[in-house]
């Protein structure tokens, strides 16, 4: 089987920086980390290899090129190829434009299943497992906590989904997109201590607009189609403290508190 994992690197919550000027992230200065749906859709994508060596494992990502070392730590645990789509004309670019990015690089490619994420830290929107499959005419499935590795074929997958209320088995015709949630608990491997440092660069290749084809003004912030008018941070009301004694008149002062608000 061919397995396309899309995933994204996403920026540490606690390091990175934003441009309030065009309400964007600054992804190419922020310390960035695999997405954590994503790194359990190349996990099971792993998986599966290790039980049928012929699979061919590939992971495309659109991203800024430092990630590229990023990439390489995948190839090195036991992806094929890795497939990094970059060009500063990306940058800024809205779910709608990164799906149509995604895509188009897609389109020419064999595949059996496109593995992915169902959320990401960094926005949740998860748009763009649904918005790919509807470019390319697949049909796609959210919220997969579990792939049955014995009935998934290059004809149909058998998954388990989790709503907030039951979880439901379906059987998807292939190909397909599945997105799965950290739920799934599918796990990455641990590099072998003599891969920790090897050579695997012929095996990531960047892609840029000049591979694509896009207009100046269809991509990047130009070409997107959601705008964020304004961003803030939240602000927290600093509220009175008060301390009572474990006394007569401090149950009388918490007691009268609590009908005062209503509570008793």
């Amino acid at each position: 089987m061919n397995l396309i994992c899309l995933v994204k690197f996403v920026p540490d919550v606690d390091n990175f920086t934003y441009d309030y000027e065009n309400n964007v992230l600054i992804r190419d200065t922020s310390r960035l980390q695999l997405n954590p749906d994503d790194a359990c859709a190349v996990a099971f994508a792993l998986k599966i290899k290790a039980a049928e060596p012929d699979t061919f494992v590939e992971v495309v990502t659109m991203a800024p090129d430092k990630v590229a070392p990023h990439m390489e730590d995948l190839l090195r645990i036991g992806v094929d190829r890795g497939s990094l789509i970059s060009d500063t004309l990306f940058a800024g670019s809205d779910t709608w434009v990164t799906a149509s990015v995604l895509s188009r690089y897609l389109s020419d490619r064999d595949y059996d299943v496109i593995l992915t994420g169902t959320h990401a830290i960094d926005g949740d929107t998860s748009h763009i497992p649904a918005q790919v499959g509807a470019c390319l005419g697949l049909n796609q499935l959210s919220g997969i906590i579990s792939i049955d590795p014995e009935r998934f074929d290059e004809n149909a997958a058998v998954c388990d989904v989790e709503t907030e209320s039951e979880v439901s088995t379906y059987e998807m015709g292939l190909p397909a997109i599945l997105s799965v949630t950290r739920e799934s608990r599918y796990r990455l491997p641990y590099p072998s201590r003599k891969d920790l440092e090897r050579d695997v660069s012929e095996r990531l290749r960047v892609i840029s607009n000049r591979d694509l084809g896009f207009a100046p003004d269809q991509v990047g912030l130009a070409g997107s189609r959601t705008k964020v008018i304004k961003t803030y941070t939240k602000e927290f009301d600093t509220k009175d403290r008060i301390v009572v004694r474990a006394d007569d008149a401090g149950v009388d002062f918490v007691y009268d508190f609590l009908k005062q608000k209503g509570f008793v």
